[in-house]
């Protein structure tokens, strides 16, 4: 069993981690927006999620967050009629990525918050630890 500022550490770190993997998820989802199938009738990117889960770290004794899955999205593909577009299919329509924008970037956005609130979590603790050691030299 460790500490808890060192416990806190730790699945602070881990929530870094996690949030880092979904970051780099919601960017490719994000690359990929309008990325479509190579040839006619193809299926075009399909949108990535992430799934999470709480594991213990025996060593340590605490839960600590994991990334679990990186799954597709089953929505169905967006159609744009464009006869002309090399990946049409014989009614002249193309599927696009089944990508929102707007979801992505509210993903980015919660990511982002959770990520600099594992941080700040990091910063507090060192801040602590560096506190209590200022205070035993002065005793």
């Amino acid at each position: 069993m460790i500490d808890p500022l060192q416990a806190s550490v730790q699945i602070a770190s881990s929530g870094l981690e996690a949030q880092s993997t979904r970051l780099r998820i919601v960017s490719e989802n994000l690359a990929n927006a309008n990325s479509t199938g190579r040839t006619a009738g193809s299926e075009p990117y399909r949108r990535k999620t992430t799934t999470f889960s709480a594991e213990m770290d025996r060593a340590a004794g605490v839960r600590i967050v994991k990334v679990k899955d990186v799954g597709v999205d089953r929505a169905p593909f967006r159609l744009d009629y464009e006869p002309s577009h090399p990946a049409a299919d014989q009614s002249g329509y193309v599927k696009l990525p089944n990508v929102n924008s707007l979801i992505e970037m509210a993903d980015m956005r919660e990511t982002n918050r959770s990520y600099e609130a594992n941080l700040q979590v990091i910063k507090q603790a060192r801040s602590m630890v560096s506190m209590t050691i200022d205070l035993l030299r002065g005793a």
